[in-house]
């Protein structure tokens, strides 16, 4: 165990794991301003040198909980391009695997929706832009390859990846905010129905060079 001023022991990984689980929880119910330290230590079942041991404070819990999830993102990224197999394939993956990502992840998702739509909180800054863009640059590379491979029709490639991005925010909207509606979720394997129509859309009729149908 861990005492103030003292290092981790053997039950080190679990403490640490109860505070952040028990931020997510009272960030969740009761948001980022309102919740305490001596909120999240009682919760985890720990005293605050243990917090301030491994976190500093809660700024440094909050921080540790975005660092975490997009850190799972940036490695889903070095996944997709490390991809084979068509265009509309190797998409609909990257796709299913960040919508799978977003409902693994989904409390700390909606501490980011509270943060970045909300009420500042005094939360300390996080850039939520870079990987919205990252995001979108993913998706962009693929629709530019679906286009010069064939796949996909010759059209606005900017207009081709919003269409796919917004299927993929409609399906996580749903599930942030209406998460006691059942019959309205999409859910993974709607959202690969929903995907596949987009792709069957996008591959049809592709324009020659000259201006003529293929």
């Amino acid at each position: 165990m861990v005492i103030a001023g003292g290092k981790p022991g053997a039950s080190s990984h679990s403490a640490r794991q109860r505070l952040l689980d028990g931020a997510i929880e009272l960030f969740n119910q009761k948001g980022y301003a309102a919740t305490t330290v001596r909120e999240i230590v009682e919760t985890a079942k720990v005293t605050k040198p243990v917090l301030y041991y491994y976190f500093r404070n809660k700024e440094g819990i909050y921080l540790e909980l975005m660092r975490e999830t997009f850190g799972k993102f940036e490695r889903l990224l070095i996944i997709s391009q490390e991809e084979e197999g068509s265009v509309k394939e190797k998409l609909l993956r990257f796709c299913d695997r960040s919508f799978s990502l977003f409902l693994e992840d989904i409390k700390t998702v909606r501490i980011m929706y509270a943060i970045y739509y909300g009420p500042h909180q005094g939360a300390p800054f996080f850039d939520f832009n870079v990987y919205h863009v990252k995001f979108q640059e993913a998706v962009r590379r693929f629709v530019d390859e679906g286009i010069q491979q064939g796949e996909f029709r010759r059209g606005n490639p900017e207009d081709m990846t919003w269409v796919i991005i917004g299927a993929i925010n409609v399906a996580m909207e749903v599930e942030l905010g209406h998460p006691e509606m059942e019959e309205m979720k999409l859910g993974r394997e709607g959202l690969g129905r929903v995907l596949n129509l987009i792709f069957q859309g996008l591959g049809k009729g592709r324009k020659g060079p000259a201006g003529g149908r293929k």
